[in-house]
């Protein structure tokens, strides 16, 4: 089963990889907040299927409103922020940046869930983020606000996917991806006068396959999870930048760049170490990070935790 898992795995972000070059092709004309908007928008359809089959007891009403709205802020935020970077950086560059919100999550789950990390965990989260330094390269690379975009969807992932892990034994599912999606819509849509622009019907189509390929890659990536073992799907994400390298060095033209794959490479090594650790046990009692279980760009709602959390409940609801 783990192997059918990894190939589904491999599938689905393959299937994310496309999505992000689209968000590429149409951020050339369209702004990052008019692609947002209307992508949740044609995805909120798919996305309510899912919600109305939640058979857990309760009502819309969050138990834990603050967290929930922390939350919701940070995941409208995500997406914003890595399409504005996929829109003025290299594919391998941002991506690069995205993989590092496991060391933020390894370190946000200290103060938010009294998570023990020990010295061998750390010492990866130290050597990520010197990973991170090689990418940006701050003294022979102009830092920009892309670069700073892409850092803040790694901080908004982070943050979102331990306020999950510490809402999940409370909260109902359609709660957590409700009130996501609701928000990232209002904040958006609230810029959309300032920022748009109008679309042909090449720009409306890309809007449409953005929302169809992310909504296929997020079954097909519940379904890994279903199958497999979380040590063994989550590491699947990093192949992203393989598709990455691909799509910019042939689609946009971009040079293959020694320095950012280097600091890949390492932020990689440091994540994986990290899943590892966690799913070995020891101090770790919460394994965030192996937890997390969604890619670092998700729209609204999209989150994977969450829908399993909703089939493993509906599987479990008495007959």
């Amino acid at each position: 089963m783990n192997s059918k898992a990894a190939l589904l795995a491999l599938s689905a972000f393959a299937l994310f990889s496309a999505h992000d070059v689209v968000v590429k092709f149409v951020s050339g004309n369209v702004p990052a907040f008019q692609i947002v908007f209307f992508s949740i928008l044609l995805s909120f359809p798919l996305l309510t299927l899912l919600m109305v089959r939640d058979a857990s007891p309760g009502n819309l009403r969050p138990r834990h409103p603050y967290w929930t709205a922390l939350r919701s802020l940070a995941m409208s935020v995500v997406p914003v922020s890595a399409f504005y970077a996929f829109s003025v950086l290299p594919l391998a560059q941002t991506y690069a940046l995205l993989f590092a919100s496991p060391l933020l999550i390894t370190l946000l789950a200290i103060p938010l869930l009294g998570e023990k990390v020990g010295l061998p965990r750390l010492l990866a989260v130290v050597a990520g983020f010197a990973g991170v330094l090689v990418v940006l390269r701050p003294d022979g690379t102009e830092l920009g606000l892309g670069h700073a975009a892409a850092l803040t969807a790694a901080f908004g992932t982070a943050l979102q996917s331990v306020i999950l892990r510490r809402l999940s034994n409370c909260e109902r599912g359609v709660v957590l991806m409700l009130y996501p999606m609701l928000v990232t819509l209002l904040m958006t849509g609230l810029a959309l006068p300032f920022v748009y622009v109008p679309m042909s019907g090449t720009g409306l189509a890309g809007l449409a396959v953005i929302a169809v390929l992310g909504f296929v890659a997020m079954l097909l990536l519940v379904q890994a999870y279903t199958l497999g073992e979380a040590v063994i799907v989550a590491p699947m994400q990093y192949s992203q930048i393989i598709w990455a390298t691909v799509s910019g060095v042939l689609l946009f033209g971009e040079p293959l760049d020694v320095s950012t794959l280097l600091g890949a490479a390492i932020i990689i090594l440091s994540g994986v170490f990290i899943v590892i650790r966690e799913s070995r046990g020891g101090r770790s009692a919460n394994t965030p990070v192996l937890r997390t279980r969604s890619r670092a760009v998700t729209n609204g709602g999209m989150n994977i935790s969450v829908i399993l959390k909703k089939r493993s409940t509906r599987e479990n609801t008495p007959k």
